[in-house]
């Protein structure tokens, strides 16, 4: 099964503008940008038979290609990320058998994240789509609701049924628990993780679909599937004591910049 991972990456962000060039500063003080450290998230799953930047910023072209990463230049009509892989993919020929799509804005991304919704799509074989969610401990949980308390949209949370089948993704925090939670305990809301894995036959469709009122008032394009009655697997992972988090905001660098450190990553 070949697999290609696309990182797509747009400079004119309506929350935060040129995010993808933001410098992060590790934990022995090297500076690298956003996407340079996206890609190597990218890098580091194994089992990938090629990675690619997908943009259509030409700021962002010379710095991917810099440290170099393989750039596909798409246009700027993509509405959002699942569009740009889509068209990224058709672009280098439409001939791999998965294609992952690794955020730009998620360099934490654990390898076995991805290597875990590979395993979905083989493993489901009438899943068209596969992303990974994230049991939230209290700590997370009391992020995402101060998040939204201060009326910033902070990380996605997911609903799945019993067989993990995706019922519904939100910037609010769902399921309502109606509890306090300490930082160490687990709790029933999953933070979703925004990396995808798709059928080429579904990831193809996709750009031709209209959008749905669900995707309009969220923002979330991955309710497009579900709203075209597609089956999108949850998979559920493990952090094994890594942190997660994804740069939404300016006030999430220092967060992701402090996660780094205490995790040693450089």
């Amino acid at each position: 099964m070949s697999v290609l991972i696309v990182i797509p990456a747009r400079y004119a962000s309506t929350r935060y503008p040129g995010k993808p060039l933001v410098a992060l500063t590790g934990a022995s003080g090297k500076k690298q940008s956003l996407i340079e450290r996206s890609w190597r998230a990218a890098c580091a799953v194994s089992g990938v038979d090629r990675v690619v930047v997908a943009t259509d910023d030409d700021r962002i072209r010379e710095v991917a290609e810099g440290f170099g990463a393989e750039v596909v230049m798409t246009s700027e009509t993509c509405a959002n990320g699942t569009e740009r892989c889509a068209e990224a993919h058709a672009a280098l020929g439409g001939r791999y058998d998965v294609v992952v799509n690794l955020q730009g804005d998620a360099p934490l991304t654990p390898h076995w994240f991805v290597e875990g919704l590979v395993q979905g799509l083989k493993d489901m074989p009438e899943a068209e789509i596969a992303t990974p969610v994230l049991r939230c401990d209290g700590a997370t949980l009391n992020s995402l609701l101060g998040d939204r308390k201060a009326g910033r949209v902070g990380g996605t949370t997911a609903v799945f049924s019993a067989d993990n089948r995706a019922l519904y993704f939100s910037k609010e925090v769902v399921p309502y628990t109606g509890k306090p939670y300490t930082e160490a305990e687990m709790t029933p809301v999953f933070h979703h993780v925004g990396v995808y894995a798709y059928r080429p036959q579904a990831l193809a469709q996709y750009p031709s679909w209209p959008v749905g009122p669900l995707e309009q008032l969220e923002g979330l394009e991955q309710l497009r599937f579900l709203e075209n009655g597609r089956s999108v697997l949850c998979a559920e992972v493990e952090a094994k004591g890594r942190e997660f988090w994804e740069l939404n905001n300016p006030e999430d660098v220092p967060k992701l910049e402090a996660m780094m450190a205490k995790m040693g990553l450089e």
